[in-house]
C-alpha cells in the first residue's frame, strides 16, 4: 500500500500524462503522419549508406546528408516526370476531342442496347447517369488536387525529417532502443523484424510494379492496342493495389475492343490478361516480397489493406509493418513475462 502511495502512484500519473500529451500531439499531427513515416523508411533504407560516407570515407556529416536526399529527390522526381510527360498529352488530347469522346461513348450505348435488351436501358437512365458523373467530376478534381497538395507537402516534410534523422544518426538509435521497456535479445528481434519489412515493401512494391508495367505493355502491344506503354504504366501503378490490382484497367480496355467489333481480340486479350497478367502479380506479390524480406504474404496483403485506409499511400509499407508488429509484441511478451518452459519455441 505504500508503494502505491508513492513511487506507484506516481508513475501511473506520470503515464498517463506522457500518454495524454502523446495523443494530442499525434491528433494534431495526424496530417504529417505520412511525412514521419516516410522519413523514417528513408533513413532505413539510407542509413548504411549515410555510415559509409561519414566513417568509411569521412565525409562531414552535413554535406552526406545532403547529397543522399538529393539523390533521392532525383530518383522519385524522375519517374514521376517520365509518367506526366506520357500521359499529360493524352489528357490534352481528351479535353480537345470532347466530341468524338462522347460519340465513342454513344456507339457502345447503342451496341449495348442492342446487343443486350434484357438491361432495358433508356435514355432517362442515361441522362442520370451523366448528370451523376458531372455531379462528381467537380468532387474528384478536389480530391485530387488535395491529395497532390498533401502529398507535396508530405515529402518535403519526410526530406526535412530525414536530414536530421540522418545528422543525429546512431546517436538517435540509441536514445530510441533505450526508451524501449524490453530486453536486449526483443530490440534487436524488433529493429529486425522493422527492417525486413520496410526493406521488403520499399524495394520490393516498385520491382512489382516495373514487372507487371513490363508484362502488361507486352500484352498490349502484341494485341495491337493503342499506346501499350501508357496502358502498361497505368497497369502497372494498379497492381499496388490489393485484391482488385490490374483489373481495374485491363477489364475497360478489353471491353472497349470488344465493343468495336473486334471480338477475338477482346478474347485473346482478355485471357492474357486474366491468365498471365493477373497471376504475374500475384506470384511477383507472393514470392518478391517475401523472399526479400522474408515476409509472410497474408500479411502483405491484409496489411496493405489496413495500411491504405490508416496512412494513405505509405501504408503500403507500414501496413504490414503493424501487422507484424502485433504478432511479434505477442511473442515478445511472452518471453518477457513467462516462465522458462513455456518461453520455449516460441521464436
Amino acid at each position: 500500500m505504500e508503494f502505491l502511495r508513492t513511487n506507484g502512484l506516481k508513475q501511473i500519473i506520470l503515464l498517463l500524462l506522457i500518454s495524454l500529451i502523446g495523443i494530442v500531439l499525434v491528433w494534431q499531427l495526424k496530417y504529417f503522419i505520412p511525412g514521419l513515416l516516410g522519413a523514417i523508411t528513408l533513413y532505413i533504407l539510407l542509413r548504411q549508406y549515410y555510415f559509409n560516407l561519414t566513417i568509411k570515407r569521412r565525409w562531414k556529416k552535413w554535406m552526406a546528408a545532403m547529397v543522399l536526399i538529393f539523390l533521392c529527390v532525383l530518383l522519385l522526381a524522375l519517374p514521376i516526370w517520365i509518367i506526366v510527360q506520357l500521359l499529360l498529352p493524352k489528357f490534352n488530347y481528351a479535353f480537345d476531342h470532347t466530341d468524338q469522346i462522347m460519340a465513342n461513348a454513344a456507339h457502345v450505348i447503342d451496341w449495348v442496347k442492342g446487343n443486350l435488351p434484357k438491361l432495358k436501358i433508356n435514355d432517362e437512365q442515361i441522362q442520370q447517369g451523366l448528370q451523376r458523373i458531372l455531379l462528381i467530376v467537380p468532387t474528384v478534381i478536389n480530391a485530387t488536387l488535395n491529395a497532390t497538395a498533401s502529398m507535396v507537402l508530405n515529402t518535403l516534410t519526410a526530406f526535412f525529417i530525414l536530414y536530421f534523422m540522418l545528422m543525429s544518426g546512431r546517436d538517435m538509435e540509441k536514445k530510441l532502443l533505450s526508451l524501449l521497456p524490453l530486453k536486449e535479445v526483443n530490440k534487436d528481434a524488433l529493429w529486425v523484424e522493422t527492417k525486413n519489412m520496410v526493406v521488403s515493401n520499399s524495394v520490393g512494391i516498385p520491382v512489382l510494379m516495373i514487372c507487371q508495367c513490363i508484362i502488361a505493355v507486352i500484352g498490349y502491344w502484341l494485341f495491337g492496342i493503342e499506346q501499350p506503354v501508357v496502358w502498361g504504366i497505368l497497369t502497372g501503378v494498379a497492381s499496388i493495389l490489393p485484391l482488385i490490382g490490374t483489373m481495374i484497367v485491363w477489364i475497360p480496355i478489353c471491353v472497349v475492343v470488344f465493343v468495336k467489333g473486334d471480338i477475338g481480340i477482346a478474347i485473346g486479350l482478355s485471357l492474357y490478361c486474366a491468365i498471365v497478367v493477373s497471376n504475374i502479380d500475384n506470384v511477383l506479390r507472393f514470392t518478391i516480397l517475401k523472399r526479400i524480406g522474408d515476409v509472410h504474404p497474408l500479411i502483405t496483403v491484409f496489411g496493405v489493406i489496413l495500411g491504405l485506409q490508416l496512412f494513405g499511400l505509405m501504408g503500403l509499407i507500414f501496413g504490414p509493418l503493424l501487422v507484424a508488429y502485433f504478432i511479434l509484441l505477442i511473442k515478445i511478451y511472452r518471453l518477457e513475462f513467462s516462465s522458462k518452459k513455456e518461453v520455449d519455441g516460441v521464436l
